[in-house]
C-alpha cells in the first residue's frame, strides 16, 4: 500500500456553466488532461455537479462541471438540473460562463448572464469554438452579454486554454480563495447497482440534501458524482454511479463512457454498495454487478433498496446470493423515501471497512491454517500431497495472504477456494476479497 499523501489547500472552486451543448465538459476534460467527464454530440449528458481538480503549473483549484440551464425547457429533469447548476454558483469562487461563439449569444446566454450578474460572483466569459483566427471576430460579439472580455478557446483543439488557466489562477490568488483537498485516507463508498434500483436516492438520504438528480428514468446518472461528508469522526467520499446493464457487449456512446465511469469508481473505492430494488428481488443483473465489486477488489455490502414497498424478505435475499458471491457480502435493508437503517448502513460501512483494513497477526492466522489443513484432506499427485506450512499476510486494503506450501503444482483451483472461504470466515472478512499467493517452500 502506498504511503498516505498529505492533502493539499487548492486555490478555490471554479463553477463552469452555460447552456446546453456548448461544450463545458468537453472544456473540464481538455483544462484538466483527463477524461473524468461524459461527453457526447447529443445535448444535455451532464446533469449533476461533478468535481474535478485541475492542476496548472505549481497551482491547482476545483472545476466544477455543471449540467446545461435552458429556460425554456419546463421538464422536471431540466429544473433538477438547473438547480444542481445554480448550487455550483452559490458555492464558487469564479465562474466561467461557456458560450458557443458560433452560434453567437442567446436568449439564454443573456438570461445566464443576467443571473450571473446578480449573483455577485466574479464571472469569466469563455467564447468556445473558436478554433482558428477566423472565428474570433465572433467572439467580440459577446460582450453584449456585459461580462467583459470573452476569453477565446477551442475545448476540441486546446487552443487558448492556457491563457484562460492563467486567468483563473490570477483571479483565484486576487481573491484568496482556498479549499481543502480531500483527505487520501478517507473511507471511499461507490454506489452500484443497475439503472433505476435508487442508486442517488440512496445518497440524498445519506447526505440528507438533494445532492444527486433523481427522477424515474433510468439512466438519469451519467458520471460518477463524488460527495465528501464526515461522519463520527470518519471522512466518507460517496460515490453516486451510473447504472450497471448485464450485457456490455455492444454498448456505445454516452451509455459505454457513463458505464466505464461507474467501473472505474469501484476500482478506487474501498467499500461497494451493491443496491438490489427488493420489490424485484433479487435478479442475474444484480449478481453481474456484485462480481464487477470483486473484480475492482472493493469490499461488498448488499442493500435491499425500497423496502417500504417490498414484500421479499431477507432470508428469500439471502437464499439467492448464497452460493452465488464469493465474497459472503453481509445484507442490509433501507428506504430512501422513509430513510430507514440509513444510519445502520453506515455502521456496516464502517465494519467493513475496518475488515477491509486489518492485519491479522502471524500467530491467529496459523492456528485458523492447521484447522483448515484438518479439516478437509489437501490435495495428493501419487505419493505427494500438499503440506500447508505457513501462512503470513502482507497487504490490507483488501486483505492479501502468502501460503507457503510444499508443492504450489498441487494446489487445485476448488482446494484453494476452499481455503479462501475458510479463512474468510474464521477471520471475519466476510464481504472482503481474500487474495491468496500460494508459494512453494523452495
Amino acid at each position: 500500500m502506498s504511503a498516505v499523501e498529505e492533502p493539499r489547500t487548492l486555490l478555490g472552486v471554479v463553477a463552469v456553466v452555460g447552456y446546453p451543448n456548448v461544450g463545458k465538459s468537453t472544456l473540464v476534460n481538455r483544462l484538466t488532461g483527463s477524461r473524468k467527464t461524459v461527453v457526447d454530440e447529443q445535448p444535455g449528458v451532464t446533469r449533476d455537479r461533478n468535481e474535478v481538480v485541475c492542476e496548472w503549473g505549481r497551482a491547482a483549484f476545483v472545476l466544477v462541471d455543471t449540467g446545461g440551464v435552458d429556460s425554456a425547457d419546463d421538464s422536471p429533469m431540466q429544473a433538477q438540473v438547473a438547480a444542481q447548476a445554480r448550487q455550483a454558483v452559490q458555492e464558487a469562487d469564479l465562474v466561467l460562463l461557456v458560450v458557443d461563439a458560433r452560434a453567437g449569444a442567446a436568449a439564454g446566454d443573456m438570461e445566464l448572464a443576467d443571473i450571473l450578474r446578480k449573483s455577485r460572483r466574479p464571472v469569466l466569459l469563455v467564447a468556445n469554438k473558436v478554433d482558428d483566427a477566423g472565428h474570433e471576430t465572433a467572439a467580440l460579439e459577446l460582450h453584449a452579454l456585459g461580462l467583459g472580455d470573452p476569453w477565446p478557446v477551442s475545448a476540441l483543439h486546446g487552443r487558448g486554454t492556457g491563457d484562460l488557466l492563467d486567468a483563473v489562477v490570477e483571479r483565484l490568488r486576487d481573491a484568496g480563495a482556498s479549499y481543502q483537498e480531500a483527505d487520501s485516507d478517507e473511507l471511499r463508498v461507490a454506489v452500484l447497482g443497475r439503472p433505476n434500483v435508487g442508486k442517488s436516492s440512496l445518497v440524498n438520504a445519506i447526505l440528507g440534501r438533494p445532492r444527486v438528480i433523481v427522477t424515474d428514468i433510468p439512466g438519469t446518472t451519467r458520471d460518477a458524482i463524488d460527495t465528501v461528508f464526515e461522519r463520527s469522526g470518519t471522512r466518507f467520499r460517496l460515490i453516486d454511479t451510473a447504472g450497471l446493464r448485464r450485457k456490455r457487449k455492444h454498448r456505445q456512446g454516452v451509455e459505454f463512457y457513463s458505464e466505464l465511469r461507474a467501473l472505474q469508481a469501484a476500482e478506487r473505492a474501498d467499500v461497494a454498495l451493491v443496491l438490489v430494488d427488493s420489490s424485484q428481488g433479487v435478479v442475474e443483473g444484480d449478481l453481474a454487478v456484485a462480481d464487477e465489486a470483486r473484480k475492482a477488489g472493493c469490499a461488498t455490502l448488499v442493500v435491499l433498496s425500497k423496502w417500504d414497498i417490498t414484500e421479499t424478505t431477507v432470508e428469500e435475499a439471502a437464499e439467492r446470493l448464497a452460493g452465488k458471491l464469493r465474497q459472503r457480502p453481509a445484507i442490509v435493508t433501507t428506504s430512501a423515501l422513509t430513510g430507514r437503517n440509513v444510519d445502520r448502513l453506515l455502521d456496516a460501512v464502517q465494519t467493513l471497512f475496518e475488515a477491509y483494513t486489518s492485519r491479522v497477526g502471524t500467530g491467529r492466522l496459523n492456528r485458523a491454517m492447521a484447522e483448515i489443513g484438518a479439516l478437509r484432506e489437501p490435495p495428493r499427485s501419487g505419493r505427494r500431497r500438499l503440506n500447508l506450512l505457513y501462512a503470513t499476510q502482507y497487504r490490507t486494503r483488501p486483505p492479501r495472504f502468502r501460503i507457503v506450501v510444499s508443492d504450489r503444482k498441487l494446489v487445485t483451483r476448488d482446494y484453494a477456494y476452499f481455503v479462501e472461504n475458510q479463512l474468510r470466515a474464521r477471520l471475519g472478512l466476510e464481504g472482503c476479497p481474500v487474495i491468496i499467493d500460494f508459494r512453494s517452500r523452495s
